[in-house]
């Protein structure tokens, strides 16, 4: 199977087989226009940059640095780095001078591909700071060099180094030699508890999580496949290699604001995502369903619970499913279903796979109410993303991470920690020997996260690390309330506080543009985000939707008090990681005046 091929030699088999059939589409950095690149040509540039890495004298293991968007150059350049033996570290485009700095010297880089200006501007200004720093190779032809810049060159220039340079022996010599033992990458964690730390990705770990996800993700050579989480992340980057061993086409989508113009454009049959991602899709929903007359209403309200009878209740089982609810259905997939879809590019979609946060079961029900082929999984970077996942062929129940891949041992500990063992869990952390030793008991990974498993199926309940107990002695999973409550359509952001606390409380920040138009609607007067924030109206208000969204927990899990924040959580504050997920001890440091304030006053916002 080519999904059982080592990396280094995926794109010259794939190019043998398919020739001149497009492999990626990228879109101009400047204009709308998308461009198509043939198997044979995305060969041939890899093939160019392998020589031209040889060309500067890269040795084998030795470290390169990807810090881009999604864009050609960066398949480029893993897959030029692979056929030469190279590691590549990937890092996010948003990455600060302080953090890239960390892993240019933790990793001894030499070579960074850079995407555009931002990157550039970020990446020179360490020219002085970081010994090991060669050269930058800029992936944006719109960059403008630094007049004194008289070392970096944009990747035209760069593949032109090994132009006419007999370097094929020793690419030979490198492709014969290549082991499966070999490092092909070191992915740095976003580092959301702590410092970041370097995990290690083999291409044995590769190649497994490739054949075991081939055994029930069904992709092959006729879909597109749409990628706009970022390349630097395991989900996405294991995705994308799967997608290309599958033969299928990949459009990348460089900016992930730009995501809606692409899926309008590109029409995808597949794409991985996040729940964010379908957190949105519902919120605009539930608005329309809020703000449409009556019959309208009833109309989307109907569908809905159609599509969850079929889809949830009988599983999409055609062999179950009675006649008179497939026909109701059959009726709103071609109507109401089959409008949201086209307006979202999404009309020719099959298939979702969904991980990187917790997925909220009123979100799960949602989006297969709808028909949306999602499949849920669940995984870290130490496992190359994969540990469980939908199984099409089996049942599953509501609320589950799927069933445990194919080749992969788990158990628990006593506290109920998922442990595991298997071809596609790391072998440490790079220059971390005690971190790798704290990370695995008795040649089991400790994930860090609490599940159990019922019936074959893995359900998650937290990370162990995030449990809050309240002073009471009840154990509270943030990252649970936090998704339930982000589903509300005037939640943008949620930080759960309960640590020794007597009781559960939160720190919102609301969608401010759904809050002011809800005050315009009600003639809520306001002169500021911070009066909005605390007008007892909306207070209220918010309070309503708040328990209502918290019927089914326990008294003791139920947000008692909250504040609105009036500014969102922001990165350059340390309250967001590279991938915009909270750091939720920095967020609470910040705001810890607001939070005695929820405990120290007995009726402040006490519902």
């Amino acid at each position: 199977m080519v999904e059982n091929v080592h990396l280094s030699k995926l794109i010259d088999m794939q190019a043998r087989r398919l020739g001149n059939r497009v492999a990626i589409m990228y879109r101009d950095s400047c204009v709308e226009f998308w461009h198509e690149v043939a198997w044979n040509m995305l060969a041939q540039t890899v093939n160019r940059t392998a020589n031209a890495l040889l060309t500067l004298g890269i040795r084998p293991q030795q470290k390169i640095m990807i810090y881009a968007e999604n864009m050609p150059e960066c398949l480029y350049a893993s897959f030029g780095a692979y056929m030469v033996k190279a590691v590549t570290i990937p890092v996010f485009a948003t990455l600060n001078v302080t953090r890239l700095k960390y892993i240019i010297d933790e990793a001894e880089v030499s070579y960074v591909f850079v995407g555009e200006q931002k990157q550039y501007d970020t990446a020179f200004a360490l020219y002085a700071l970081c010994p090991s720093l060669v050269k930058l190779i800029m992936c944006d032809r719109n960059i403008i060099r630094k007049p004194i810049d008289k070392t970096s060159v944009y990747f035209s220039e760069f593949l032109e180094l090994g132009d006419g340079k007999n370097n094929s022996k020793e690419i030979e010599t490198r492709l014969k030699s290549a082991s499966y033992d070999d490092i092909a990458d070191i992915i740095y964690t976003s580092g959301t508890t702590g410092e970041s730390k370097g995990v290690i990705i083999t291409y044995d770990m590769y190649r497994e999580a490739l054949r075991a996800n081939s055994l029930f993700i069904p992709l092959d050579e006729n879909d597109i496949v749409l990628d706009f989480l970022p390349l630097s992340h395991i989900f996405e980057r294991a995705w994308s290699f799967f997608s290309l061993a599958k033969g299928a086409i990949m459009a990348l989508n460089i900016h992930p604001h730009s995501v809606g113009r692409s899926m309008y454009k590109i029409r995808p049959t597949a794409m991985c995502v996040v729940p964010h991602f379908w957190e949105k899709i519902y919120e605009n929903v539930r608005e329309e369903i809020e703000n449409s007359p009556e019959e309208r209403r009833n109309i989307l309200e109907e569908a809905l619970c159609t599509g969850h009878e079929r889809n949830v209740v009988y599983g999409g089982d055609k062999n179950k499913i009675p006649e008179n609810i497939e026909e109701k259905y059959q009726k709103y997939e071609k109507s109401v279903f089959a409008a949201l879809k086209s307006r979202l590019g999404l009309e020719r979609a099959r298939l979702f796979p969904t991980a990187g946060a917790t997925t909220p079961v009123e979100l799960e029900d949602f989006v297969r109410s709808c028909g949306f082929g999602i499949v849920i999984g669940y995984g870290l970077t130490e496992t190359t993303a994969t540990v469980s996942c939908d199984d099409p062929a089996k049942t599953r129940t509501l609320g589950s991470v799927g069933r445990i891949i194919d080749g992969l041992e788990i158990t628990f500990d006593e506290h109920g920690e998922i442990l595991l063992r298997g071809k596609t869990i790391t072998p440490g952390y790079f220059h971390r020997t005690d971190s790798t030793q704290d990370a695995f008991n008795d040649g089991w990974f400790r994930t860090g996260d609490a599940g159990y498993m019922k019936e074959g199926e893995l359900f998650l309940t937290g990370r162990i690390k995030d449990l809050y107990k309240t002073s009471n002695g009840k154990y509270v999973a943030p990252q649970m309330l936090e998704a339930k409550l982000g589903m509300d359509l005037y939640i943008n952001q949620v930080v759960i506080v309960a640590e020794q606390k007597k009781f559960v409380s939160a720190l919102i920040v609301p969608d401010y543009i759904r809050l002011e138009d809800y005050a315009y609607k009600h003639k809520i007067r306001f002169a500021s985000r911070n009066e909005l924030c605390s007008n007892m109206q909306i207070r209220e208000m918010m309070a309503e939707r708040i328990e209502m969204l918290q019927q089914e927990l326990a008294d003791y899990e139920k947000v008692k008090q909250f504040v609105l924040l009036s500014r969102p959580f922001d990165a350059a504050r340390g309250e967001l990681t590279a991938t915009l997920k909270v750091c939720r001890k920095v967020v609470c440091e910040h705001y810890a005046d607001e939070i005695e304030k929820l405990y120290n006053t007995e009726n402040n916002n006490k519902r």
